[in-house]
């Protein structure tokens, strides 16, 4: 049986595309390679109003747009922190740098804030 090995992501947050927003943040997140259940949690500030929706997008490098692969239940507030089981292949794409996260608010419906995440050292 295989040893359960933890690896840490995070990504900061940026202005997504044209939106109005200034925002900061981060996700900081873990994925237990044997089980792909992925913790993570989310702090944020300088959007435009509240954060309506959020999701893991991929697979998409920095500058690339994805489907949504996880959805993040609310309710949405900085400092929220949740889990979810992924699929292999959506492990995969975290541990390659392939998924983001997106922040969805009135102002900006397809995304106004995005953390590009990375596995971290």
């Amino acid at each position: 049986m295989a040893m359960a090995k933890t690896v840490m992501l995070e990504g900061t947050f940026a202005t997504e595309g044209m939106a109005m927003g200034h925002p900061s943040g981060m996700v900081e997140a873990t994925l237990n390679t044997s089980t792909d259940e992925l913790k993570y949690s989310i702090t944020y500030a300088g959007l435009s109003g509240p954060v309506m929706a959020a999701h893991f997008h991929g697979p998409a490098p920095m500058g690339k747009d994805a489907k949504v692969l996880v959805p993040i239940a609310g309710p949405y507030m900085s400092g929220m922190s949740g889990e979810a089981k992924v699929t292999p292949a959506v492990a995969k794409a975290l541990l390659k740098g392939l998924t983001y996260v997106n922040l969805h608010t009135k102002m900006d419906p397809m995304g106004e804030a995005r953390a590009q995440m990375e596995v971290t050292p």
